[in-house]
């Protein structure tokens, strides 16, 4: 029994690795979500092998309560599912800021600050469609866990990007 669970674990590892995949050596675009996100995100790619790649991104967000930014940093494992299907997951890390405006807290009182920056891991896993010409578009989840008195919890954002390829 332990040889034939080695032997499909075995099998299941060559089938991903055999499949052909290409990934574009960069990619800019936008990636538009919502959530604790802060909304839309520059966001670039960079290949650093066959199936694994870097993605930054700065994502802003500004309204009448606060002004906030983000950057981020994910790396990412690429496998294909089928023709210019390719899923992907990985690991990073950001850092933000958030600057609320003082009228939000309804607080008079000036010895308190009003802008937090913390730190924060990140989750990516999502799904892409590579086009046959330069258009990559992706729909990914990103769950993020803050550290600081702001952010303090786990946020989820789920995003669409579209990218160009070169």
């Amino acid at each position: 029994m332990k040889k034939l669970v080695l032997i499909l674990i075995a099998i299941g590892a060559f089938s991903f690795s055999a499949q052909a995949q290409e990934i574009a050596d960069n990619a800019i675009g936008l990636r538009l979500g919502d959530s604790d996100g802060f909304g839309t995100e520059i966001n670039y790619q960079r290949a650093v092998g066959d199936n694994n790649r870097l993605e930054f991104g700065l994502g802003w967000r500004s309204n009448n309560n606060f002004d906030a930014y983000k950057l981020v940093g994910i790396y990412q494992w690429v496998w294909n599912i089928d023709g210019g299907f390719n899923w992907y997951a990985g690991p990073g890390a950001g850092i933000a800021q958030v600057d609320f405006d003082d009228d939000f807290f309804d607080n008079d009182d000036d010895r308190f600050d009003d802008t937090e920056t913390y730190v924060f891991l990140a989750g990516d896993i999502g799904i892409e469609y590579n086009f046959d010409i330069p258009l990559l578009l992706s729909l990914d989840f990103r769950p993020e866990f803050g550290f600081g008195d702001y952010n303090d919890d786990v946020d989820f954002d789920i995003a669409l990007g579209v990218r160009y390829q070169f």
